[in-house]
């Protein structure tokens, strides 16, 4: 199944050690780049995470975001006034360098990291609440790339009908193509010398036709399609080899156009670059 690397994902939790809400944005990268912003309270369960997170997922680079509201001990809070006195010493020292300082009330002091004390959480307790929150948060993602990969495999798809929608009616015109540059070729001979050495005439013909023929570059864009469409089927993440294929596609669209005798063939060939072209960047998201 193709999955593309661009999904968004919130999930939220709450239970008797605390409020848990979990982010992951996803977007398209060559490897799997992880960003990680923890609370300091989870900070150690970071190798945890991005195990359970490669387990899942084989490319792009997610921005994981957690927030983690401890539990609250007791009926009333449980402050650290000696954390709240240094803060609000240090808040009015430096309002003395500031113009037009803002107050501080309060709640901001309230909202700073350990000025209300929380009771302790059992830390398996926590490593198990939030490896299910991850796990949900992954089923979550997984689906949406899923749903993002079908529309870039159908995308492709097309293109590929598009592509051999081009290369059938070249290969049906090449004997006539052929004929006409050969007759074209053997006038402006003609016109060059009337004595014309027959035999060394029809080595050249035959050289410059071999030079011109386009026959392999046609076969090779159709196993390249057979191929795409194969891999395309395949239970694996498929990215970097659809962009490899990507690659050969175009270097059989370039050498069609530099072996060009014909309009035709020209035009075949921008025609051709145009959608491999469009494929390569529908490629780029893909897992």
């Amino acid at each position: 199944m193709v999955h593309s690397m661009t999904a968004f994902t919130r999930q939220q939790q709450t239970g008797e050690s605390g409020e848990f809400s979990l982010e992951i944005r996803s977007v398209n990268h060559r490897y799997l780049d992880l960003n990680l912003r923890l609370p300091d309270e989870l900070r150690g369960f970071e190798p945890l995470i991005r195990e359970q997170v490669a387990q899942r997922v084989a490319r792009g680079k997610l921005d994981i975001t957690l927030r983690f509201e401890p539990p609250i001990a007791g009926e009333t809070l449980d402050v650290d006034y000696d954390l709240v006195e240094k803060l609000a010493s240090t808040s009015h020292a430096i309002d003395k360098y500031i113009y037009n300082p803002a107050p501080v009330n309060a709640l901001d002091l309230m909202r700073w990291p350990g000025v209300i004390r929380s009771q302790n959480v059992d830390s398996d307790q926590l490593q198990q609440r939030l490896g299910g929150l991850l796990d949900a948060a992954l089923d979550d993602l997984q689906a949406m790339r899923g749903r993002e990969g079908d529309k870039l495999r159908e995308a492709l798809l097309q293109r590929c009908d598009a592509i051999e929608a081009i290369v059938t009616p070249l290969e049906q015109a090449l004997p006539t193509i052929r004929q006409a540059w050969q007759d074209k070729l053997r006038a402006r001979l003609a016109a060059l010398s009337r004595e014309l050495d027959e035999e060394r005439l029809e080595q050249e013909l035959v050289l410059l036709a071999q030079k011109a023929d386009v026959d392999e570059e046609l076969d090779r864009l159709r196993m390249h399609l057979g191929e795409i469409r194969e891999v395309l089927d395949a239970d694996q993440p498929v990215g970097r080899r659809l962009d490899f294929l990507m690659q050969e596609l175009h270097r059989e669209a370039n050498t069609l156009g530099s072996k060009s005798v014909d309009k035709r063939m020209t035009r075949a060939s921008v025609d051709l670059k145009v959608l491999i072209e469009q494929m390569r960047e529908q490629v780029q998201n893909i897992e």
